[in-house]
């Protein structure tokens, strides 16, 4: 008979993905793990297996909750220009104000993990892929609508524009100045007009 788990596992993996977005892959130890989310080492194999098995959990969880968050943005949205500000905002601005200067939790895994594991590697580029998407295809809508000019390929623009996102994320592991990427974002948004 299994045996019923005695923790909610949507709590375990916040409390992981703030454990490892704040120390990162390798310096966050089993320990540590068994201290920060309350169970037991039991409990933590049982369930997730390995610390690797975890950390791949924490960020699929992650990318779920990001890409919630990213059709949310897309589907209210009736200004093409405003829905790429929002998007650019949703990506920087947990970054803005952080005391810890964590950067992006997926950002960190790109650079840390992913160079040396294929299945980080993969979410991580899957990730990349559902916001370069969600900007491409504002940009075509707001193209198709007069809205944004189309002497540029959507896509050469998306990526642009993701490229600039990529760029706050990992500049707010030094710097996480409000002002300075808001400026960033108005203009970057400046390639539609």
């Amino acid at each position: 008979m299994a045996r019923t788990k005695d923790f909610d596992e949507n709590e375990v993996l916040t409390k992981a993905i703030q454990l490892f977005w704040h120390k990162g892959y390798n310096a966050t130890s089993m320990q540590d793990l068994v201290d920060t989310l309350g169970i037991s080492r039991s409990s933590l194999y049982d369930t997730y297996i390995d610390k690797h098995t975890l950390f791949l959990k924490a960020l699929e969880s992650y990318q779920r909750a990001g890409n919630v968050k990213i059709n949310e943005i897309v589907n209210q949205s009736t200004s093409a220009k405003e829905t790429v500000i929002k998007l650019m905002e949703l990506a920087t601005n947990e970054l803005v104000g952080d005391k810890q200067q964590k950067g992006c939790f997926m950002v960190n895994a790109e650079i840390e993990v992913a160079p040396h594991d294929q299945e980080v590697s993969k979410l991580v580029c899957q990730n990349e892929k559902q916001m370069e998407t969600a900007f491409f295809q504002v940009i075509k809508k707001g193209q198709q609508t007069g809205e944004i000019k189309n002497n540029q390929d959507a896509l050469v623009l998306a990526k642009f524009i993701f490229n600039a996102v990529k760029g706050m994320q990992v500049t707010a592991k030094s710097s996480a100045d409000a002002t300075s990427f808001s400026n960033i974002i108005k203009l970057t948004v400046t390639v539609l007009d």
